[in-house]
């Protein structure tokens, strides 16, 4: 027998495969409109692991495992079928349509924005980035400024969300779970790390380095080479450093800091690109009280929780796939005074505009529950 024998076999196999499967479909579909009327639950734990035990057994020893792993995948597109169905409009997916008929079709150009730090800071650099006249508002702490946001002490806000090189920055994950705020844009900027101390300090006279902790991971290797007698002490913020040093009585200190920093305290430049790698970037994000959606807005921000149960985040992803969304971040994150819980931060590639968005959130609410869901906001990076 040929191999074109074979393959028109299986080509025969796949058509009624496929006619099935299409009927299968179907049968779902109705099953998800009773499950409606009677009030009952899209997903069966119970159901689904009779079921699988019974077509393993089915297919004997050898393709056993095989049609477990099968009938998974179509179990999970039944139940994504059947909540596709039964979603309705959510009120999130009217409010987004809302949010961008109401805002302003121009991002300000001024506003009083909150920043954590002193002068000379990154994010205040960021601010000076992402608004042409920016008043700024400096607070000691990244919760500060969510505050002074919720507040009503400013309009905006704008923190760290991640680096290229240290990842992260896990307290502001933390608090974006706390607050409630709308992100309305961001931008990435390259950060330059310098040794910082008083005019005629010598590199080898110093004793102690302050910077923020991110710094000091991101110029780890240059710490490192300074040996042990070094100490390396951590504070709040990479100008509250340079402003310590500058303030200071001690001719033994320096920070790692911006050049921008080194004009602003009148400091005097050990040592130029300190950090690990040239390619040291920070992302900073912009967030108000209200909901803003400004246009050219492509990238939308969530924070999901999913049940604790096996498959459960592959679910949530195989909703992105179905609608062809590309999903340009994931990242879990412990939910805060839970014992081994997670939720996990989205950011998708998906234009405001698009149908796929208002789908997506009607999807993800209706198969997760609206308490699950936290949107964080569309928005363009600058």
């Amino acid at each position: 027998m040929s191999i074109e024998n074979y393959r028109k076999e299986i080509d025969g196999i796949d058509k009624e495969l496929v006619e099935l499967f299409v009927k299968r479909m179907n049968v779902a579909k109705n099953i998800a409109q009773y499950k409606k009327e009677s009030g009952k639950a899209v997903y069966d734990s119970e159901r689904e692991r009779l079921l699988l035990e019974k077509v393993e057994e089915c297919a004997g020893e050898e393709f056993g495992d095989y049609t477990r792993r099968l009938y998974s995948s179509i179990l999970e597109l039944s139940r994504n079928y059947q909540s596709k169905s039964l979603a309705q409009t959510s009120g999130l997916s009217k409010a987004i349509v809302n949010a961008v008929e109401k805002t302003p079709s121009l991002f300000p150009e001024k506003a009083i924005v909150a920043c954590q730090g002193v002068e000379g800071a990154h994010s205040s650099a960021a601010c000076q980035k992402l608004f042409e006249k920016p008043s700024l508002m400096y607070c000691q702490s990244f919760e500060a400024v969510f505050q002074a946001v919720q507040s009503g002490l400013c309009a905006y806000g704008v923190v760290p969300l991640e680096n290229s090189s240290s990842g992260s920055v896990t307290q502001i994950y933390n608090l974006m779970s706390e607050y409630k705020f709308s992100i309305v844009r961001s931008t990435k900027m390259q950060i330059q790390h310098n040794l910082l101390a008083k005019r005629g300090t010598k590199l080898e006279n110093i004793k102690e380095i302050f910077s923020h902790p991110q710094a000091i991971s991101q110029s780890s290797d240059f710490l490192s080479s300074l040996g042990k007698d070094v100490k390396v002490t951590e504070c709040e913020n990479t100008a509250v450093a340079a402003k310590m040093v500058s303030e200071s009585d001690r001719c033994d200190i320096a920070a790692i800091s911006s050049e921008l920093c080194a004009s602003q305290y009148n400091l005097e430049t050990l040592k130029t690109s300190v950090q690990n790698t040239k390619n040291n970037y920070t992302r900073f994000i912009c967030f108000s009280k209200n909901l803003e959606i400004y246009p050219g807005a492509d990238r939308t921000s969530l924070l999901i929780k999913t049940p604790h149960r096996a498959g459960a985040l592959y679910s949530v992803i195989a909703n992105f796939y179905s609608l062809g969304i590309n999903i340009i971040k994931l990242e879990s994150r412990p939910i805060p005074e839970s014992d081994f819980e997670f939720m996990f931060y989205f950011d998708i590639d998906v234009s405001v505009y698009s149908e796929k968005l208002p789908a997506i959130i009607d999807l993800l609410e209706y198969s997760l529950g609206e308490q699950n869901i936290k949107y964080l906001g569309s928005y363009r990076e600058a």
